[in-house]
């Protein structure tokens, strides 16, 4: 995408005027990504530039409108419209996921991203990108990651959908990428398996990424990282709370699991955390259904199911108790913010 009126040599820095050897499509819907769109078409524009060859161009598409808006308010020109079937091969169609997966509305593009696969385009995504894909029936039986924030909503919107937490997954030909700095390691992994280690290696270094994260790397920082508790015991306690929110357990249960007495569970949450084991417990899954009520449409009766809670009523006493609003408050807050 260059404009027309620049009078500036683009193709010096690897950005093609014609078709290269794979043309990649991104679409674009408003409020998509922009770090993980960046992240994804970078890679493409180095490694022409690098090698000296015309390895990749690319399209930028939507479905009606001229321009897209990313989720920081910036435009972006678009090249094509995704229905339009005429256009030329494309040998990748990425899925910019949207701000609010769940609210995606528009059937059209849903329709023309199945018949892309029918095509034989490979089909991809960054961030909420796989809510899209899931919701085209296109992930089927295949493993699809998405970022963190998103995983409990995708879980539940998709429950027979193999949703993990990878930082990317290649799963034959669906590659999907947790969003953010994640989309450049996938990036390079793609271009690995399209042109060999070494044109990877020299991206990475160009770009000051080590170009050695797996994609069975974590998402998110470890509770270690994320909370400055060091106790193991105690690290374990809080990691099988995060695992089990829809059933939780309890505290005897959770004491048992790490080798410690109930007293001295109810003590350590103390020291380290200065609350209780069931409060604690408590708030990690209001939190939760917190996440649900943003990211679904599920209802106060299913959000409060999914967190953990048998009655609804004692889920909306709790949830005012913890937010200072009940959770139908929250979800029009949610909606029209």
């Amino acid at each position: 995408m260059v404009a027309e009126t620049c009078d500036i040599d683009f193709a010096r820095y690897g950005v093609l005027t014609q078709p290269g050897e794979r043309e990649i499509g991104f679409y674009l819907p408003d409020t998509f990504a922009m770090l993980p769109f960046v992240s994804a078409l970078e890679p493409l524009r180095a490694a022409n530039r690098l090698s000296g060859k015309p390895l990749y161009s690319w399209k930028l598409l939507g479905t009606g409108s001229a321009q897209a808006f990313a989720n920081n308010g910036m435009p972006f020109k678009l090249d094509g419209n995704l229905n339009d079937m005429s256009q030329g091969r494309l040998s990748r169609l990425i899925v910019c996921g949207p701000h609010e997966p769940h609210q995606f509305d528009d059937p059209k593009a849903l329709r023309a991203l199945r018949q892309w696969a029918k095509r034989g385009t490979q089909i991809g995504s960054l961030d909420s990108g796989s809510h899209l894909l899931a919701d085209a029936d296109l992930i089927k039986q295949r493993r699809c990651t998405i970022h963190w924030e998103n995983q409990p909503g995708m879980r539940e919107a998709f429950p027979g959908v193999n949703v993990t937490a990878e930082l990317f997954e290649i799963d034959d030909d669906l590659f999907t990428c947790a969003g953010g700095t994640a989309a450049l390691d996938m990036m390079l992994a793609l271009i690995k398996q399209d042109h060999g280690k070494l044109l990877a290696l020299q991206l990475a270094e160009l770009f000051i990424s080590s170009g050695n994260r797996l994609a069975t790397d974590p998402q998110r920082r470890s509770i270690v990282e994320r909370s400055g508790i060091y106790h193991p015991g105690l690290v374990t306690c809080i990691e099988l709370m995060e695992t089990n929110v829809e059933q939780p357990l309890g505290t005897s249960e959770l004491a048992e699991m790490i080798d410690v007495s109930s007293r001295q569970l109810e003590r350590l949450f103390r020291t380290y955390l200065h609350t209780t084991p069931t409060l604690y417990y408590q708030q990690l899954r209001l939190k939760a259904g917190y996440e649900l009520l943003r990211q679904t449409t599920m209802s106060v009766l299913e959000v409060a199911s999914a967190s953990g809670f048998s009655s609804s009523d004692y889920f909306s006493r709790r949830f005012r108790v913890q937010f200072g609003i009940s959770p139908t408050q929250a979800r029009k807050r949610i909606s029209t913010s």
